[in-house]
């Protein structure tokens, strides 16, 4: 029988791949490996931007046992029980890395377990939850000083992406001798896919037809197959590919299992669809890359890798990609687009920093592009930067000066790690004794 449980609440895409990877490995580098003494489970909750494609992300990850996926998750929240009837160890530890703080409270109180909770921008339920895991001061700084006591800074989880490239690995561009890659990130979800696919498309297009030499490759997202990416560059799929006066790609599979696939444009230009997970060794060989807002945005900054991050106008009720009730109201049914184009133009009025190597560095060090987007004016753009590499190298320099000091997901494990020590102690045993 296990001694102890860890449960991860988690979510969207973001949170599985950027926030729970890099925590479920410390923790089994804090915890051990022994599955008997800890077991580490992964349940979902509901998330707007969700792939369905979670649930396996997170199986996948070595240090894991189990998962659950968010299709099951109100029963579990509201009776207990999970679709395959999980056991649980009569001791164990929540950790909540992505949805409603509201979730650990219900689900601690069932399974009678300590709860610990990554609060990114703001910590709620002070008197319910038992510790805080907070990104900044800032954070903590909001409660009442009789709850102090219950918080640590452990930093911003979305730098550990560089502590998990392997040390091999290289943020410098690729040798001169080589053709120059420019990495394309059009995002994961259908919201920025729509128009991040055929605007970066036809960006690609309007570079190659000036530089013949350089190549392109898309890093696909694990939660996305190649068929639903290329639909997002079929006009009969999708109608933003004539917004933005891009006349359309296919998809080229190989029989060769050593070729990447491509979408291969009407124009003759083949974009490389690498599916390797995590693109790490493709984007560190990248001189630039095109990306949307997003957690791509921290990996990039976190890999010293330069970027344009876009955000594309072209119609304000597209981008609905919110989180939280924003999301909700912008995907309802009928009402959606409304709601979409209400939101989106409050937060143009509003836009602060999008971009994570910004937010970091409290200044716009990678251009953010907001607005009605043009192929050519962005091509432009791109074509001056590698005119002038030492315009790419000041970048590189500013984001390894603003990515700062990771460890994040090693400051949450210790959390975890002394509360089951405090469970043990308090039972007769010891993690690992």
């Amino acid at each position: 029988m296990t001694k102890f449980d860890v449960l991860i609440l988690s979510n969207g895409p973001g949170e599985v791949t950027t926030w729970v990877r890099p925590v479920v490995k410390a923790l089994r580098e804090k915890l051990g490996d022994d599955r008997s003494e800890v077991r580490i489970s992964v349940v979902l909750s509901p998330c707007p931007n969700a792939s369905g494609k979670e649930a396996a992300i997170a199986l996948a990850y070595p240090e894991v046992d189990r998962v659950q996926s968010a299709d099951y998750f109100w029963q579990f929240l509201l009776w207990g029980r999970t679709k395959d009837n999980w056991n649980w160890s009569s001791k164990g530890v929540i950790v909540f890395l992505g949805g409603d703080q509201f979730f650990p409270v219900v689900i601690g109180k069932k399974l009678g377990y300590r709860t610990v909770v990554y609060a990114e921008w703001e910590a709620r339920w002070h008197n319910l939850i038992d510790r805080f895991g907070v990104m900044n001061p800032e954070v903590s700084a909001k409660v009442s000083p009789k709850y102090a006591d219950k918080f640590t800074v452990v930093g911003d989880l979305m730098l550990e992406a560089q502590s998990l490239v392997p040390s091999t690995q290289s943020p410098s561009p690729i040798p001169n001798s080589q053709s120059p890659i420019i990495g394309l990130l059009p995002g994961s979800k259908a919201a920025k896919l729509t128009q991040g696919v055929p605007l970066m498309l036809n960006i690609a297009e309007y570079i190659h037809s000036k530089e013949p030499e350089i190549r392109f490759a898309i890093p696909v997202a694990p939660t996305l197959d190649l068929e639903t990416l290329a639909s997002f560059a079929d006009p009969q799929n999708n109608p933003f590919v004539e917004t933005f006066q891009f006349s359309g790609a296919s998809l080229i599979v190989p029989e060769q299992s050593s070729q990447h696939p491509v979408l291969e444009t009407s124009k003759g230009l083949n974009v490389e669809l690498h599916q390797e997970y995590p693109a790490y060794d493709l984007l560190s060989h990248c001189c630039i890359c095109l990306t949307t807002v997003g957690a791509n945005t921290a990996e990039l900054g976190a890999l010293g890798v330069p970027m344009l991050v876009l955000l594309p106008t072209q119609q304000l009720d597209a981008m609905r990609s919110w989180d939280g009730l924003p999301g909700l109201l912008a995907n309802l049914p009928g009402l959606g687009s409304t709601f979409a184009k209400i939101i989106n133009w409050l937060f143009l009025r509003r836009k602060g920093l999008l971009a994570w190597p910004n937010i970091w560095a409290k200044a716009e060090i990678v251009p953010e592009i907001v607005g009605k987007l043009e192929a050519n004016e962005i091509g432009e753009m791109i074509l001056d930067f590698l005119a002038h590499p030492e315009k790419l190298e000041e970048m590189r320099s500013k984001l390894r000066n603003a990515r700062g000091e990771s460890g994040a997901a090693e400051k949450i494990a210790q959390i975890v790690r002394e509360e089951i020590s405090q469970l043990g102690e308090r039972h007769g045993k010891k993690i690992n004794d």
